[in-house]
């Protein structure tokens, strides 16, 4: 006799069957020459992924199962302690969790990004992005199987102007590069108020300083032309490199 725990069973081990077959594998890798903090933000509406913040070696790499249709953001966080009372901090990149995982929340900029927003059912394009425009931190790439790759591979901490530039503990060494509209917070900038269109808000002097390293990146909120990848048919594996 066919009962209604058996249509459930079916029905679930369809759904999950599916939702397995139709998952990203997302690798994230940590070829810097220090210890990062890598996190993830879920963008509204899509599953949370199995991890939210996590520690990387040198060298070492974590592998993350990703939902269909899955969107949100990659990013890492750097010069992470413990106080004597157990809470987590970051000099650059803290979610303000105080705790490893970041448990929804974003990291604090200046920090570069990992931008995914993943295709239902494999129809459709996976669109992609390394975005620069709530500052840099670390050189990042994204590389999904068999499409293009793109990056922000120059360390811009070296060439970051004075007064947009996060210091580290030792008052010295760049940790962080502010964008301009983090450090100067005018429209003209952030591409708000009269300047809140692709025709209103144009590269300036300081996103160009970030371009000319990141050709690749978003420099500018409307900088889609040049730093919006896609890839068609749903890749099965993506690679997230921090320092490529």
């Amino acid at each position: 006799m066919f009962t209604s725990e058996n249509i459930l069973f079916e029905w679930l081990t369809h759904y999950f069957n599916d939702a397995g077959a139709y998952a990203s594998t997302f690798t994230i890798t940590n070829n810097c020459a220090f210890t990062i903090w890598p996190a993830t933000l879920t963008g509204g509406g899509t599953p949370q992924l199995p991890s939210t913040g996590f520690e990387l070696t040198p060298k070492g790499s974590m592998t993350l199962d990703v939902p269909v249709a899955w969107s949100g953001r990659f990013w890492a966080r750097t010069e992470c302690s413990t106080d004597k009372h157990g809470r987590f901090t970051c000099a650059t990149g803290d979610c303000g969790s105080g705790q490893v995982p970041c448990n929804g929340a974003g990291g604090t900029p200046p920090v570069s990004l990992v931008e995914l927003t993943l295709a239902p059912n494999r129809e459709g394009l996976d669109f992609y992005d390394v975005s620069l425009v709530d500052g840099f931190n670390l050189p990042v790439s994204v590389a999904p199987q068999g499409c293009n790759t793109t990056s922000c591979s120059a360390d811009v901490n070296r060439i970051c102007p004075p007064n947009f530039a996060v210091k580290g503990s030792d008052g010295r060494s760049v940790i962080a590069c502010k964008s301009a509209c983090l450090a100067l917070n005018q429209p003209e900038y952030c591409c708000t108020g009269p300047f809140a269109s692709p025709d209103k808000c144009s590269p300036t002097p300081y996103s160009v300083v970030f371009k000319n390293q990141c050709p690749q990146a978003y420099t500018y909120a409307y900088d889609d032309k040049s730093s919006t990848f896609t890839c068609s048919g749903g890749p099965n594996y993506y690679s997230i490199t921090f320092c490529p």
